[in-house]
């Protein structure tokens, strides 16, 4: 037999140490969302970030464990990100993290998914030098923005080109758009303001442009390439008018069947045109009754149209359906959060009616003792959609005229309604199966 010398043993002891502290120490970092978590918002722009080119770590989000927590590789730039962004972490010990784990794939209502890539994502939305910007603000870019979560602005051209196929966009966001081509509805309350009637006339002259000769066509072709999007197998998620609208623009199949009162399109409604309305074409809605009258600020029955104007109420309050993680996966995914009861906000649609919503859409949240749900999922061909009423999560009553304030996310860093937004960005990102090891 060999014998040892002090030297070499003392380095055998070493080494050994070495790889005893290698094995205990942290190969991954908790990312927790429940109460503890300091910014909620931006801790999904960690994740998005830690997925991106160059780094594509491998992440997890463990779903209904603390609040839906991410788990992000343990390496010295991912903590200084953390520290940047001002994001709560946790160092996780090996046998610490393999125990959490086995915790969260054993566990019914638990589960692991594999978040694979940082998805491509593109909103609808005119670019910031471009005069079609609206006089409101939209609820999904500040919600980027404040995340450090990049994206693209496309609209009717690049729709009707082909860009959400070409570009290979994951995700597509809609918010406060009118696809029936009615001009938002305004026209009783804005007719005689400058900015609308200006807005007018840059809407008509972009349809005339784009070879149609009716903006409710030009603004219904461009449902129809979103729709073909989607059965191609893209997400959309849509908030305030643009579920609602777009399911309208879908059922008169792109803008061809006239409902629009000849003051806006100058143009007669269509004869029966209620009897000749296609829900076979609609994402989550049937059988609504639409309300062609320009003085009226509501597109149909699909809203709600007498929702309480007070803040302090509570009865817009929503509640989130509880999931289980195993059975249903990606509606857990969108409706993970650190409370199960979100604040209301309105909008120009504010929630979904019940009886017009087709059997197959998923409630993700719904406004109790209401026939309204706030919050639904679904799927259209090989892609999916979800749609949320609202304008802002955080400003509860925004009216146009009220001045161009961007919410500030900095006094809203743990908002539920915007984490749901956030939700819906990594939602592209997961493996449709957990990946169990």
């Amino acid at each position: 037999m060999y014998k040892l010398n002090k030297f070499t043993l003392s380095l055998l002891i070493i080494l050994c140490l070495t790889m005893l502290l290698s094995t205990a120490s942290a190969q991954y970092l908790l990312v927790p969302m429940e109460q503890k978590q300091t910014n909620h918002l931006k801790a999904y722009g960690l994740t998005y970030w830690a997925l991106q080119v160059p780094r594509e770590y491998q992440c997890y989000w463990w779903l209904n464990y603390r609040g839906g927590s991410f788990v992000i590789p343990d390496a010295p730039d991912v903590r200084v990100r953390a520290a940047q962004m001002g994001v709560t972490i946790e160092q996780m010990s090996d046998v610490e993290y393999r125990t959490i784990k086995e915790t969260v794939i054993e566990t019914s209502n638990m589960d692991e998914i594999l978040l694979e890539k940082a998805p491509k994502i593109a909103v609808y939305a005119p670019s910031e030098d471009s005069p079609y910007r609206d006089p409101w603000d939209d609820a999904v870019k500040i919600a980027l923005d404040y995340a450090e979560i990049p994206y693209d602005q496309i609209w009717d051209k690049e729709v009707q080109r082909g860009a959400l196929h070409t570009e290979n966009y994951d995700w597509l966001h809609l918010h406060h758009e009118d696809f029936t081509g009615q001009h938002g509805k305004f026209h009783g309350s804005f007719s005689q303001q400058v900015w609308y009637q200006q807005r007018m006339a840059l809407f008509e002259n972009a349809a005339k442009e784009a070879g149609f000769k009716r903006v409710p066509r030009h603004k219904g072709q461009t449902a129809l390439d979103i729709a073909d999007y989607v059965a191609k197998g893209g997400f959309i998620f849509a908030m305030c008018s643009a579920p609602e609208t777009l399911d309208i623009a879908l059922a008169t199949k792109g803008g061809i069947l006239d409902i629009v009162d000849p003051v806006l399109d100058a143009t007669p409604l269509a004869p029966d045109f209620h009897n000749h309305l296609d829900f076979e074409r609609t994402f989550a809605f049937e059988d609504f009754t639409l309300y062609p009258n320009p003085n009226r600020y509501e597109f149909s029955d699909v809203d709600n149209p007498n929702p309480d104007r007070s803040p302090h109420t509570g009865v817009e309050d929503f509640q989130l359906f509880e999931f289980s993680a195993k059975h249903d996966p990606i509606p857990t995914m969108l409706t993970q959060n650190h409370v199960s009861e979100v604040r209301g906000f309105l909008g120009q649609t504010t929630s979904f009616n019940l009886d017009r919503i087709h059997k197959s859409v998923t409630i993700l949240g719904k406004i109790e003792g209401t026939n309204y749900a706030k919050y639904v999922h679904g799927t259209l061909g090989k892609g999916t959609f979800t749609f949320l009423g609202g304008h802002d999560p955080e400003d509860y009553r925004h009216l146009v005229g009220e001045g161009k304030i961007p919410t500030n996310l900095d006094l809203h860093k743990h908002s539920p309604g915007y984490r749901l937004i956030l939700n819906n960005i990594l939602f592209p990102a997961a493996r449709k199966k957990p990946q169990k090891t």
